[in-house]
């Protein structure tokens, strides 16, 4: 064991949580309408308790158990069985390196809230996002970081995917996951409804920059020069996605929103997020740059081209910029284009396939959407009882 490296991971798993538990509920529960921002609040944080235990249960083992087919690991660490507080997964206590990857395991499916949000059913949320845990994301964990077909050795040869922090295991999956359920959701009633509360969102997407440090530069899993690279490039794309997503708005449309600016820096370091191990300060500064407008422009054409209604562009910034960021890096050689592009369609094919069955069976189970009038007064006061603001005190 490594002390540097184990007090690292220690800081950089806490801030990964920080990321969704407050981050990304506030920066999704400012884009909602008042009455519906508690649902949001609840949706995110039974989500990251319910992927813990998942994750503890079954999902670690899946992703990083012993398996040898290439497919799974197999259920051979079921419940942490065999792991102590002296085992070791390289440098670092194996209980650590779990700890880390449950919060990313937390996080993915938090994401896909963002594309079904006012309008869904909370135990569809529930056992929706639990079985896509385990049977979308943790496969795809192993194939590309549990050392399975996609990753170096694998059916794309000696040199594998390149995925550093999670362009395709995160981002690819949960944006691609999002679309899917808000195509068979459809839209809702009101969709032009503007934020209820920019500053929310604003002070949320500061929580996702800041914790997105432990995302990228944790990924190293070491304290070194590797590790202080990553954490620098993500912040170049951050604040370069941010800029050109401004400027983009202020051409097209005279203003730039401060909504605006920060769901640029979201695409931007969605966009570092897999290249963010093999690239310097310049690459970072292109890929900020391109992202802020590519994934700007992909909003457009998914909500007024496509006419659907991903509430909160999970798709068009998470799903795009994870997918824009990983060609990059073989634009940049430091991966195959076979190997880039392969990875792509494997894992999209799966997630699309995955989700869809998913979808359709958990719907046979517990209601997808709620009904008119719960979607009209509001899911705070309908399926929580609860308010977020009291307008008479």
């Amino acid at each position: 064991m490594n002390g540097a490296d184990t007090a690292w991971i220690i800081v950089a798993t806490a801030l990964v949580l920080f990321m969704t538990l407050p981050g990304l509920a506030l920066f999704y529960g400012g884009l909602v309408r008042a009455r519906n921002v508690l649902s949001v609040f609840m949706q995110t944080y039974a989500i990251a308790c319910l992927m813990s235990i998942l994750w503890l249960a079954f999902g670690y083992t899946i992703a990083f158990g012993s398996g040898e087919t290439g497919l799974w690991g197999g259920l051979g660490k079921m419940f942490l069985i065999g792991v102590t507080a002296d085992s070791l997964s390289g440098t670092l206590p194996e209980v650590l390196f779990f700890a880390f990857q449950m919060t990313f395991a937390i996080i993915t499916p938090a994401l896909i809230v963002g594309a079904y949000v006012e309008r869904i059913g909370f135990g569809f949320v529930l056992l929706f996002s639990g079985l896509w845990m385990l049977l979308c994301y943790a496969p795809v964990v192993h194939w590309i970081w549990g050392g399975g077909m996609l990753a170096d050795g694998g059916i794309f040869g000696e040199i594998g995917v390149r995925d550093f922090a999670g362009g395709i295991v995160v981002h690819e999956t949960a944006g691609i996951a999002a679309l899917i359920v808000a195509v068979f959701l459809g839209p809702r009633k009101h969709r032009t409804t503007p934020p209820h509360a920019p500053w929310m969102v604003m002070i949320g997407a500061a929580m996702l920059w800041v914790g997105w440090f432990g995302f990228n530069g944790g990924s190293q899993l070491a304290a070194d020069g590797g590790a202080a690279m990553a954490l620098t490039v993500t912040h170049i794309s951050a604040a370069t996605a941010s800029l050109s997503w401004a400027l983009w708005e202020r051409i097209k449309y005279g203003k730039a929103s401060l909504v605006g600016l920060v769901t640029g820096t979201i695409a931007g370091l969605a966009s570092i997020t897999p290249a963010s191990g093999f690239v310097g300060p310049v690459e970072a500064l292109v890929i900020g740059a391109v992202a802020g407008i590519l994934c700007q422009e992909a909003v457009n054409v998914i909500r007024n081209m496509l006419k659907i209604d991903d509430t909160l562009d999970v798709f068009a910034v998470h799903g795009v910029g994870g997918i824009f960021g990983t060609i990059m890096i073989a634009v940049f050689g430091q991966g195959t284009w076979a190997a880039q592009l392969g990875g792509l369609a494997v894992v999209g094919a799966f997630t699309v396939v995955v989700t869809v069955v998913l979808v359709k069976v958990v719907a046979l189970i517990t209601p997808l959407r709620v009904d008119a009038e719960t979607e009209v007064n509001g899911l705070d006061l309908s399926a929580h009882g609860e308010r977020a603001y009291d307008w008479n005190s």
